[in-house]
């Protein structure tokens, strides 16, 4: 009778036990059901860009719309134009962002880039004291710079090997004109913003991209004195740094971001930046 007894509650015993570990199993297998899968790791995407996508702030509204729609980390890496080709022929970017056509077209040539589209344009403006000393305003761009220099004008240049650098060197080339024999030409070797702030400080002459000037215009007392001209015209494309000569770019997410710059949505997130705050947009829509 003893024995039987402990028989039974041995197996009272064992039948609790089975019971507790397939409910803790249970619910240890809702538990994982129920749990939402672990979020795919973000990559990084290497822009080199020029000043002025970032100095007039398109950027900070471009960059967030990507970062949500492709889980990317874009590190933005702004500097002249030339700088950031350099980049993509060494590959230390994975996506350029860029507005010197000719120089581009080099990297395309040897392969270093690949998948180039045209984005945006907007122009070049030749900017300067309200009192206009040289006496420039509304003349043709070579023309005026050809007076800048012969009267001796204070003139501020980029010097930083950027698109808007090309472009001025370009200018006094067309004239066989050397800038720096003006004793009054100065080179800051810095960005748009604040080769601006110096000219306007020096009260001197420059030529920017006008989306930076119309995004720093209230801190300057500079004026457009000289627009409009063919010649001025300032086209920015996007590319991708080929894979296959520099096999450690993010050739995966570059690409997402060239369709993204061309697609409908971002276009016209383009053509109204600025609108509302300047009274005119600061880039235009452009696609090949």
């Amino acid at each position: 009778m003893k024995w039987n007894r402990i028989f039974t509650f041995s197996l009272i015993a064992l039948l609790i036990f089975m019971m507790t570990a397939c409910s803790n199993s249970t619910d240890e297998t809702n538990k994982k059901e129920d749990q939402p899968e672990t979020a795919a790791v973000a990559k990084d995407l290497i822009l080199a860009t020029t000043t002025s996508t970032q100095d007039s702030g398109l950027l900070d509204v471009l960059i967030p719309m990507f970062e949500e729609e492709s889980n990317t980390n874009v590190k933005t890496i702004a500097v002249g134009t030339g700088q950031a080709l350099e980049m993509g022929t060494k590959g230390e970017a994975d996506v350029l962002l860029v507005h010197a056509p000719a120089s581009e077209q080099v990297l395309v040539d040897s392969g270093d880039a690949i998948n180039r589209k045209r984005v945006m344009y907007n122009d070049f403006i030749l900017v300067g004291p309200a009192n206009d000393p040289a006496g420039v305003k509304g003349m043709e761009v070579g023309e005026a710079f050809k007076k800048l220099f012969d009267n001796g004008a204070v003139f501020i240049s980029r010097g930083d090997d950027s698109g808007t650098h090309k472009k001025e060197l370009d200018i006094w080339k067309s004239l066989e004109i050397t800038p720096g024999d003006n004793a009054a030409y100065a080179e800051t070797g810095q960005g748009m913003g604040n080769t601006l702030q110096v000219a306007a400080e020096k009260q001197g002459y420059v030529i920017t991209d006008r989306a930076t000037y119309l995004a720093q215009k209230a801190n300057l007392d500079l004026e457009i004195l000289v627009e409009g001209d063919e010649d001025l015209l300032n086209i920015y494309h996007v590319m991708q740094v080929n894979p296959e000569k520099h096999d450690k770019v993010n050739n995966e997410d570059a690409e997402k971001f060239v369709e993204f710059m061309i697609n409908e949505e971002t276009l016209k997130v383009i053509e109204e930046f600025g609108q509302e705050e300047y009274g005119e947009p600061l880039f235009f829509p452009y696609t090949e």
